[in-house]
């Protein structure tokens, strides 16, 4: 990724200063060579560009003096919705001043004017350069390479830089933002870019907010533990392919033996549910809890699987298991991995539904 200048410079836009200034100025001579096309609006608003046109030509390039004028004058024009004029004075600045200590500023007051005008693509070129080629700025209090990186995430949405985004985020203002939305969407953006181990540090790193409200993710929280369990498990309990899987369920099932069986079924994120259930209401199924069940009883499967059943997901009836609980289906899952080439693909016996199917 891009090297980011980390020069801070801090500053705070004293009103007071701004009021002496303009104050000032009034008794110097007016220059009257100012281009017409920047004075507008009201006869209130024409003398107040023209003042502060003229309070302009009076202060040092890069001064503060100058910058609480440049943004007095690029407020101004917000405030009456000039943003053509906006964009045309800044980088007229930005031009005839390169040099200028804020410029990162000027640039942002632009990339805000195109947001303003519906130019998001426009807009997101302009809070990109800010953040890879000029020092970040702190006006009053707040950060303007923060505000690019939060300006970015809504309006990049390709995964690559989502991730650098969130992991500038996260490094450079941990204090400033959500730390745990921030690693959750890390982890999703590397998960797009097929960087596994940089995803699974994210959902490790996420765990510990575990409670956060993440939009559009009810249940964050469990597929972050659900994806750093199984990174971490042995995936000792998993088959080449569902024929495999079935064989195995079915001859355990056979035999009787309870043993067998709790062997086959994955050692993390299992879940036992009723249909009614969501996700969120899983419990963990436990070996000598399959053999309070098999003992004395005869366990009966279907011939073939469940109707709904498809490329990723299956499900078998199976039934004898107790009066109160007579009939389960056996959810099979093929696992997506990538991570691991050696386990995507294959597959587990990864729940149980109570009760017939609605």
């Amino acid at each position: 990724m891009e090297n980011m200048k980390k020069t801070v410079i801090t500053l705070k836009i004293p009103v007071i200063l701004l009021v002496i200034l303009v104050f000032n100025s009034c008794w110097k001579e007016k220059d009257t060579s100012i281009d017409p096309y920047f004075i507008t609006g009201s006869k209130e608003n024409k003398e107040l560009f023209t003042d502060l046109f003229n309070l302009l030509k009076q202060e040092e390039n890069g001064s503060e003096g100058e910058f609480a004028v440049t943004h007095e004058i690029a407020a101004s024009y917000a405030r009456l919705r000039e943003y053509d004029r906006l964009i045309h004075f800044l980088n007229e600045r930005i031009i005839n001043y390169p040099a200028n200590p804020y410029n990162g500023y000027n640039l942002l007051m632009i990339a805000y004017a195109h947001l303003q005008l519906d130019s998001q693509p426009i807009a997101a070129l302009y809070f990109d350069m800010i953040i890879k080629n000029y020092p970040d700025l702190t006006i009053d209090d707040e950060s303007i390479h923060l505000v690019c990186l939060k300006q970015l995430i809504d309006l990049n949405n390709d995964p690559e830089r989502q991730a650098w985004y969130y992991h500038e985020l996260i490094t450079r203002f941990p204090e400033k933002i959500d730390l745990g939305t921030s690693y959750f969407m890390l982890g999703q953006a590397c998960e797009h870019i097929g960087d596994w181990n940089s995803a699974i540090a994210a959902y490790s790193n996420y765990l510990p907010y575990s409670g956060t409200i993440i939009a559009g993710f009810p249940n964050a929280d469990q597929y972050a533990k659900q994806q750093v369990d199984f990174s971490k498990s042995p995936k000792d309990w998993t088959f080449e392919n569902l024929p495999a899987l079935r064989t195995a369920i079915e001859n355990a099932l056979d035999t009787g033996n309870s043993r067998a069986l709790g062997r086959i079924q994955a050692k993390v994120n299992f879940f036992t549910r009723s249909w009614g259930q969501t996700e969120t209401d899983n419990t963990r199924m436990i070996d000598y809890y399959l053999d309070n069940f098999m003992y004395n009883n005869r366990i009966r499967y279907a011939a073939t699987l469940d109707a709904s059943s498809n490329a990723t997901e299956a499900y078998l009836r199976t039934w004898g298991w107790s009066r109160y609980l007579e009939v389960w289906y056996l959810y099979f899952r093929k696992i997506y991995f990538p991570q691991d080439p050696e386990i995507h693909g294959r597959w587990e016996w990864a729940g149980i539904y109570y009760g017939e199917k609605f």
